[in-house]
């Protein structure tokens, strides 16, 4: 009988994990570069900077 490998399993879900975080993180930083810029008038050129980083 073959075993279940935890430990991949265990893998995968770190990973998803650690993603998910990172895409909430770069959500935060464009929100809260956008509400920033927003008040000063340049959120095109904020849109194309953040564009190019991604």
């Amino acid at each position: 009988m073959a075993r279940d490998n935890y430990s991949h399993q265990k893998y995968l879900k770190e990973l998803a994990k650690k993603k998910k975080v990172e895409e909430k993180k770069q959500r935060k930083l464009e929100k809260k570069a956008m509400r920033a810029l927003s008040e000063s008038g340049q959120v095109e050129v904020v849109t194309s900077e953040i564009q190019e980083v991604v």
